[in-house]
């Protein structure tokens, strides 16, 4: 008598056989995605939770001025998790130092297989990050706005210290 596979058994064979037509012989560890989704899908939905518990609203609207300084905010926040020297303790298990890839960034590569992967790529890609950081600061708007204002413009202001450094060096070296 011939026994018919069970139905997970079919959907995992069918979600393994989309995985490697999708990575046409390339690594992409689909499944670490998955993970990485669930998490910030759980962490969201705990947030929104969170919210709700403490009889916290979120705001009709978000004003200009704090999307600038959100913006700002998470840019910054987002490259100095996944380029800063003095962050590369939390990258290293999941990347390999390769050199230096500009004024105080380190280049990395991701290395590792499935989950490791996935999370190597989410830490070295500063625009992968910022929906992570974004939200987290969008939360803290929610749950703690002034000490979120405060750690938002602290950043703001690092992100314009940094432009500021980049074009002081590019004038020196035209008058140089």
């Amino acid at each position: 008598m011939e026994t018919k596979p069970a139905p997970w058994g079919r959907i995992r064979a069918w979600a393994r056989e989309q995985a490697k037509t999708y990575a046409n012989g390339d690594e992409r560890p689909l499944g670490g995605y998955l993970a990485l989704i669930s998490i910030y899908s759980t962490g969201a939905l705990g947030a929104g939770e969170l919210i709700r518990r403490f009889g916290r609203r979120p705001p009709d609207r978000v004003s200009p001025w704090d999307v600038m300084q959100l913006s700002a905010a998470t840019h910054k926040i987002s490259r100095i998790i996944a380029k800063d020297p003095v962050i590369s303790p939390f990258r290293a298990p999941f990347t390999t130092y390769e050199g230096v890839s500009g004024p105080s960034e380190l280049k990395e590569e991701v290395r590792g297989h499935g989950f490791q992967h996935a999370v190597g790529e989410l830490l070295t890609c500063p625009m992968c990050l910022a929906q992570w950081v974004a939200t987290g600061l969008s939360v803290g708007l929610v749950l703690a706005p002034s000490t979120t204002r405060l750690a938002m413009s602290t950043f703001t202001a690092v992100s314009g210290a940094d432009f500021l450094q980049h074009l002081y060096v590019r004038l020196q070296q035209a008058t140089a």
